[in-house]
């Protein structure tokens, strides 16, 4: 393994470039240092991880390869992005097993992701997806030199990296296909994004807390604030589990660029790479992201936290029917199917259903039922966990495609893809993977009539079967009618 390869520098607020140049032997014997991390608010769910080494000087990657390869070997890449809420996030994360080619570095917070008039004027927009996009330009240029083959790479992530593999796929200047041929999304697809501008209050707000306001040009003096004073600015500032929750202060933006425009209708208009793809789901991928709204107790109060954080631009009538179709009936709830258990707070399970569908099943549904028309596409739901109140929660189905936690169908299907863009079994090949056959995703809208069985579905204990995609339709169809008008 080479760890902590340098692909790009760039100063704070500053578009990636090549690295420097070096000529002599380096020590790639250990991970490069995490790129600046945001403080998160403390939720009874565990600490998240900590890493020995943080820099702004982060853009390294790690390569894994297998000992006896070399430039002939034309092994297949994938390329894997962290997860994190693009606030937290590092290489470091997840223990992943081979093959593995590549394992990026991208910039979090507003060292990736700050957004105003001023940075769109500036073109510095979602540097964060441009150092994803620069990793990729580096694995073209020099992987072969492990033994990697630089037509056979694949990326893919988890969470915040599955939402940045979904933007690569629709990026204007990825349409081309040059620089991947799949990609892999766990537990995320790119959801309706805001613009720039629509970031300019908390960009206001970072000037202020770094006494930069009535400078005559912002980024500047931001750039020139020490690095331990501006991330204290930073880590006041509203985080994955406070109570904005994963309405994001940090995150990519439309930028007429980078994201030429909304990501939905991107899909919608067929402005994407034609690249095969696998995307699938936790069942409760909310549950997590609900306790931050605790406080959150009443029919009222569960309305107007969905209005206000969520949903603005709305109308009074759609938030009540949003109220109808996720109702304070706990067995609807998230954790699903564990009937009335596991409510902590009276609106636990239901603004937990709300926020799996709203963030995660809507856009998933959304983006499949369009691109299925188009190239290969598969599609899993892991429902295996139901035994606690966070239910088959956000991340927790990583084990099954990367640490043969579980059974060997996850890993198996997944170096299947990989290597031949399909998950299923190659005709005469012997591998860990059961014989069970996994259908490409129908296009078709699921209905009690056309149900779309094409879900891999993990379920409790280790079962595993393919069922059909037509849960919950009505209130998916009302938030994608919502959300892409």
């Amino acid at each position: 393994m080479f760890l902590g390869v340098p692909f790009a520098q760039a100063g704070r607020f500053e578009l990636p470039r090549a690295p420097k140049v070096f000529h002599d032997v380096q020590n790639a014997s250990e991970f490069g240092p995490a790129c600046p991390q945001q403080k998160l608010t403390p939720l009874p769910l565990g600490s998240p991880p900590t890493y020995p080494s943080i820099s702004e000087n982060c853009l390294t990657l790690d390569v894994f390869k297998p000992t006896d390869s070399n430039p002939a070997s034309k092994l297949p890449v994938f390329v894997y992005i962290f997860g994190g809420g693009f606030e937290i996030g590092n290489s470091r994360d997840i223990d992943m097993f081979p093959p593995r080619q590549s394992f990026t570095r991208n910039r979090r917070t507003p060292f990736g992701f700050l957004a105003s008039k001023e940075v769109g004027a500036a073109g510095i927009s979602n540097l964060g997806l441009r150092d994803q996009l620069f990793a990729l330009q580096w694995v073209q240029k020099y992987i072969s030199a492990f033994g990697g083959d630089p037509d056979r790479v694949v990326i893919g992530g988890q969470s915040a990296g599955a939402i940045s593999s979904s933007l690569l796929l629709l990026s204007n200047k990825q349409n081309s296909n040059t620089l991947f041929r799949g990609a892999v999304m766990l537990s995320g697809v790119a959801p309706t994004e805001p613009s720039l501008v629509e970031g300019q209050s908390d960009y206001d707000g970072l000037v202020a807390a770094n006494n930069c306001t009535g400078v005559s040009d912002t980024l500047d003096c931001l750039r020139r604030v020490p690095f331990g004073a501006f991330m204290a600015t930073v880590n006041k500032t509203p985080d994955l589990f406070s109570y904005r929750s994963i309405s994001l202060v940090w995150r990519p933006r439309i930028d007429g660029d980078l994201v030429l425009r909304d990501p939905l209708a991107s899909v919608a208009q067929g402005a994407y790479a034609k690249s095969p793809v696998m995307i699938g789901n936790d069942d409760d991928e909310g549950t997590i992201f609900a306790f931050s709204a605790a406080n959150v107790t009443t029919d009222a109060e569960f309305l107007e936290y969905v209005h206000s954080n969520y949903l603005p631009g709305i109308s009074y009538e759609d938030i009540a029917q949003i109220g109808i179709l996720y109702p304070e009936d706990p067995t609807q709830g998230s954790p699903f199917d564990t009937g009335a258990a596991y409510q902590l707070t009276p609106e636990y399970k239901r603004l937990s259903a709300f926020l799996s569908d709203f963030a995660y099943f809507a856009p998933r549904r959304f983006f499949l039922q369009h691109i299925s028309k188009t190239q290969d596409a598969w599609s899993w739901l892991n429902k295996r966990g139901k035994n606690t109140e966070l239910g088959a929660y956000h991340g927790s189905d990583i084990p099954l495609w990367f640490n043969i936690v579980g059974g060997t169908t996850g890993i198996d299907a997944l170096i299947n893809f990989i290597n031949t863009l399909d998950p299923n079994r190659p005709s005469g090949c012997s591998t860990l993977r059961s014989s069970l056959f996994w259908p490409k995703y129908n296009i078709a809208a699921p209905s009690a009539l056309s149900p779309n069985t094409s879900l891999l579905t993990f379920s409790d204990p280790d079962g595993i079967t393919i069922t059909a995609d037509n849960f919950r339709v009505d209130s998916i169809e009302f938030l994608n009618g919502l959300l892409f008008k």
